[in-house]
């Protein structure tokens, strides 16, 4: 139950958008081309033989990508959303439902390679970012468990042994704010020192009635971070030190009524029906005040190093460490049981350690490689604290209805290895392997508080200690451990580019639901069936194609995949009966749910006619489905959803862009960009009503107009975003908590940088 409430459900549709050959234009060689780490090796992209998009920083910037949310933008099949959880990824339809202390994403977000386990910390704004990489795919050899869709890296600028400076700001409708300055100086001749912050403001996407008072929606976020570095190299070692903070605010306060966007929407079983025709203003619009404030208050820091020592010229050895502390704080107006008086309220703390070691060996052998170890752990305690009415459903008269957590702790260890042999000049094999051991634990409870000792009911006995009642436990403990692997081909065609063909899989890991096992506590009232759920896998296979033609003027990347997904974890809310006291307990629960295919095409055009010219295509095909998944709700309904859509993953999605440009004076130009999305419908699944929401196809269109100083000195940018003013859904759901979470409206303003 608390899933539900903290999240509203799920996420933001999937936009196929710019590409990596787009990004390949901006801070590139000379040939076109960028370096990627996606092998954890410095590799060209158009020589990587992964489906993956790399958007360089001046490619971010101009396509106005300032975090996570927007990366969708610029990345087929890839869909962010934010809500109450942190952020939710999903890839080519696979996704995960979890972002509890006790969950898992299906995607990895990286920061600098560190995994941040906490989606509430990959939030923050991109800023002083030198690139972000984006795989699609299962990663599990060489990025380990919860890679089962894919991997996210932000990658942000290494210190340089030279003077520099910038300034970028932004400010637009929403009342949007974004400020970045950064300094570099030099230490030596090899090594710099590198401090860069960001402050980032905008108001809610959603929109107050007229007539109605209450605390305010704004901001929907504020943002402050910086980060410090220092590196460069010292003889044949080459090291980076970072340390980072970061303050996020901003109102927990992010759905609209579920009546707003659908009807039909209390029929078990059967799709609701979306409302068409209205404004964008009617839609955005949150129809009452809200009685109790809706915050949010997250801090997170960390320091990590990154060192790569050559120890002769084909044997390199890499260490990567970090450490992370994180404080999440909130107070949540659930205005759609407002009658009932309920402020609900979250406190949480958090660290995580990771450790890695890396040796690559044989660079310009014929057989090359790397191998390693990998070491992570994380640790938390919080409380969310649901406040009134749910407790008074729960048992009349108390004042609470809370999970203190902790300790929650999650402990990865891994070794793994993966060789390239050079059969034929040009003709690459490659495999690779990865063994994986977890543990899970958690030690918690589900209590009712009561206002005063008067009021504590007689028939709990030793359940209660003071005014605090445990309704259940929640304790529970797991290993779990897994093979993966990965074995490709790849082909550099001579004057055409390369073509390549692998098979992978992926792991996530498995976990437990709140709650015990049978005899085992107060309040135990599951079996290990449904306390327990088992890891998920995933079995890609794919080939593709990177081809380039008239002196690297037109571009063409393809891809073509197949995956076999099975025992996907998804999340089913239950009524328990608590076997002492016969209390209902509300909560949601974690289930290995059948299986799914996922078939899809992939297709980005880039064509340069002129110098001044560049014309963008990309067309996706996906066909992601459940093949067996009969769900049962509460109420032991069942509806069989084989071949349903997976959430989140329209089957056609499509890219159009052009960008002109017209050079000026004194070396001057002016650029004018033009980029539509179109995406088909899309599902999201609302498995305690058995049925699924759909967001109906839309068109999102673009426009920047650039005005840049000769040599980058400084520019000046218009830019307007979604000009169709389509509000599209992020997530839905009904039942208790009834409500719609949408994606930004139409946002216009000025973006201006200087470099020094």
């Amino acid at each position: 139950m608390r899933h539900y409430l903290m999240s509203g459900a799920a996420m933001v549709a999937a936009l196929t958008t710019a590409t990596a050959a787009m990004a390949q234009q901006a801070n590139a060689p000379a040939s076109g081309d960028i370096v990627v780490t996606a092998t954890r090796q410095s590799t060209l992209l158009s020589k990587t033989p992964v489906a993956m998009t790399a958007v360089t920083g001046d490619g971010l910037r101009s396509a106005g990508v300032t975090d996570a949310r927007s990366l969708a933008q610029v990345t087929p099949n890839l869909a962010i959303t934010e809500n109450s959880d942190g952020l939710r990824i999903s890839i080519r339809g696979v996704t995960s439902t979890d972002g509890t202390e006790k969950g898992d994403p299906s995607a990895a977000f990286l920061l600098d390679g560190i995994y941040i386990a906490r989606s509430q910390d990959q939030q923050g704004s991109f800023y002083d970012v030198s690139q972000v990489e984006v795989l699609r795919g299962p990663q599990g050899t060489l990025y380990g468990r919860n890679t089962t869709a894919g991997v996210v890296n932000v990658q942000s600028n290494r210190p340089k042994p030279k003077w520099e400076a910038s300034f970028d700001a932004k400010y637009g409708n929403l009342n949007s704010q974004n400020f970045t300055g950064m300094i570099n100086a030099p230490v030596s001749d090899t090594l710099g020192i590198r401090l860069a912050a960001n402050y980032d403001r905008q108001d809610n996407n959603l929109r107050q009635a007229t007539g109605t008072s209450g605390y305010p929606l704004n901001p929907g976020r504020k943002v402050f971070s910086t980060r410090l570095s220092f590196g460069g190299d010292i003889g044949r070692l080459h090291f980076v030190i970072r340390g980072d903070y970061s303050i996020q605010r901003g109102s927990m306060t992010n759905t609209v009524p579920l009546s707003t966007f659908f009807s039909n929407t209390a029929t078990v079983g059967q799709n609701p029906t979306y409302r068409s025709g209205q404004s964008a203003n009617t839609l955005r619009t949150v129809p009452y005040g809200q009685i109790y404030p809706s915050y949010k208050w997250y801090n997170n820091k960390g320091v990590m190093g990154e060192a790569t020592y050559a120890l002769g010229d084909s044997i390199d050895v890499t260490y990567l460490g970090s450490y992370r502390e994180s404080k999440h704080d909130f107070v949540q107006d659930l205005y759609f049981l407002e009658a009932l008086q309920n402020p609900a309220t979250f406190w949480g703390k958090y660290h995580q350690n990771s450790q890695e070691l890396r040796l690559a060996f044989g660079k310009g052998h014929k057989l090359h490689g790397q191998a390693g170890g990998y070491y992570f752990e994380e640790e938390s305690h919080l409380n969310y604290n649901l406040g009134n009415p749910l407790s008074s459903l729960v048992y009349p008269g108390a004042s609470g209805y809370a999970f203190p957590q902790g300790p929650t702790i999650a402990r990865s260890k891994a070794g793994f290895g993966q060789i390239t042999y050079d059969a034929l000049p040009g003709l690459h094999l490659t495999g690779g392997v990865r063994y994986t051991s977890d543990l899970k634990s958690r030690s918690g409870a589900t209590v009712l508080y009561f206002p005063n000792q008067a009021s504590v009911p007689a028939s709990f006995g030793s359940q209660c200690v003071g005014t605090t009642c445990t309704l259940n436990l929640n304790i529970a403990s797991r290993s779990f451990e897994k093979v993966t692997f990965k074995a490709g081909a790849d082909y550099d065609i001579p004057n055409l580019g390369l073509a390549y063909a692998s098979v992978s899989t992926g792991y996530k890991a498995g976990g437990f639901n709140d709650g015990c096992v049978t005899g085992n506590g107060v309040g135990c009232a599951l079996n290990a069936s449904q306390l327990y759920y088992n890891p998920e896998t995933l079995t890609a296979y794919e080939g593709g194609v990177k081809f380039k033609f008239a002196q690297n003027r037109l571009r063409f990347n393809a891809s073509v995949f197949h995956y076999d997904y099975k025992n996907l974890q998804l999340s089913q809310a239950a009524t328990l009966t608590d076997p002492t006291t016969g209390a209902k307990v509300l909560q949601t629960l974690i289930q290995n749910a059948g299986t799914a295919k996922v078939d899809g095409i992939e297709t980005e055009t880039t064509w340069v006619p002129t110098s001044n010219d560049r014309l963008l295509v990309s067309l996706n095909y996906t066909n992601a489905r459940y093949t067996t998944f009969s769900p049962t709700n509460s109420s032991n309904q069942t509806v069989n959803f084989a071949g349903k859509q997976l959430d989140h993953a329209p089957k056609w999605t499509a890219t159009l862009g052009y960008t002109h440009t017209v050079p000026l004076a004194n070396g001057a130009t002016l650029e004018g960009a033009v980029l539509s999305r179109i995406s088909s419908s899309y599902a999201m699944s609302d498995l305690n009503m058995l049925y699924q929401f759909r967001q109906p196809s839309f068109t999102k269109t673009d426009l920047t107009l650039t005005y840049k100083a000769a040599k980058d000195r400084y520019y000046v940018q218009a830019y307007a975003k979604n000009l169709e003013n389509n509000i599209t859904i992020a997530a839905a759901t009904a039942g208790n908590t009834p409500g719609v979470t949408i994606e930004e409206p139409r946002t216009y303003g000025l973006r201006a940088g200087m470099k020094f």
